[in-house]
């Protein structure tokens, strides 16, 4: 019914968003007292603890493909506002982000995401994007694996949206292999344009690694359109 659905969704928004903003408090003390490598675990642990609280069973697939001493630039599709916290409880990796520049506006998640170390990056400003690219490639090439998703926005309908090339360039300069992930189920939970939440199983899966050999070798269009495949096959259509 309706009202139920309204009144569930609201717990949940309530229950989640104190839970939440908690771990943001929590998580900006710990950043002040220790190295980012020290508190990843609790970030990771923090949001994985997010989706139990809301009741949404999590699968993770194909972590079989990652080796631990690699570093990588993990490629997903955007689907939900679950997508970062999925994506950053979940990849095994310490891994930081590339994500929208308005999202470092927001309060208190805004100064969290920078002061963790995710960089912003302009949708409408060409050169400060490619200045976004040029530091996330930096930082791959010192090691540090980034994950970014190359869509640039949420799908609207389920279905996989074209893919920017501007990620491409980034793995083509880094010299890094690319992880494509699919992530399912997060369409149903809570979709674009809609407050909604619908707790139900999601499953992020991680594809076999896109070699440096084959980076290199393929234009920027060719290694999209193949990350692209990749990935959609990834995906547990429905």
């Amino acid at each position: 019914m309706p009202v139920i659905k309204t009144l569930r969704s609201a717990a949940l928004w309530t229950i989640g968003g104190l839970y939440f903003g908690g771990f943001l408090v929590t998580l900006i003390v710990l950043s002040y007292l220790f190295p980012p490598r020290k508190y990843d675990p609790f970030i990771k642990k923090g949001l994985r603890g997010l989706f139990r609280l809301l009741g949404i069973p999590v699968t993770v697939k194909g972590q079989e493909h990652l080796d631990p001493r690699k570093t990588y630039l993990f490629m997903a599709n955007h689907v939900s506002i679950f997508d970062i916290p999925l994506l950053g409880g979940y990849i095994p990796h310490f891994v930081r982000g590339v994500e929208a520049d308005r999202q470092f506006r927001w309060p208190l998640y805004g100064y969290v995401v920078r002061r963790v170390g995710n960089i912003p990056i302009s949708r409408e400003n060409v050169h400060a994007s490619i200045r976004s690219i040029h530091q996330a490639a930096e930082r791959l090439k010192a090691g540090q694996s980034m994950v970014i998703l190359p869509e640039g926005h949420r799908t609207l309908d389920g279905n996989l949206r074209s893919f920017k090339k501007l990620p491409f360039y980034l793995a083509k300069k880094a010299g890094c292999e690319i992880v494509p992930v699919g992530m399912s189920g997060l369409f149903s939970l809570k979709r674009k344009g809609s407050w909604h939440i619908h707790p139900g199983p999601v499953m992020i899966r991680f594809g076999k690694p896109i070699d440096r050999e084959t980076v290199e070798r393929l234009s920027v269009t060719e290694l999209r359109d193949l990350t692209r495949k990749a990935i959609e096959e990834l995906i547990e259509w429905h």
